[in-house]
């Protein structure tokens, strides 16, 4: 497991390097990624930081959660 995620990297791209977090991310919202053919789409081309305001939910609530689970986020303050 990487512990290291980076918000501006592709969300297939985050869940390619960490499958465990597929079911938090819809548990935030995210429910089009529970739908193989939107994360190998979609899931592709838009970063989680973007993701988040398509989605509407809060960034921090995002970071907050992945923290909570033992992940360093990076790339929030960009």
């Amino acid at each position: 497991m990487n512990n290291i995620i980076d918000i501006n990297l592709p969300v297939a791209e985050i869940l390619k390097q960490n499958p465990e977090l597929k079911d938090l991310f819809v548990q935030l919202g995210f429910k089009p990624l529970a739908n193989s053919a939107m994360l190998n789409t979609v899931g592709k081309v838009t970063s989680l930081k973007k993701g988040s305001k398509l989605a509407g939910i809060s960034l921090d609530k995002i970071v907050k959660t992945l923290e909570f689970n033992g992940y360093d986020v990076i790339g929030v303050e960009e």
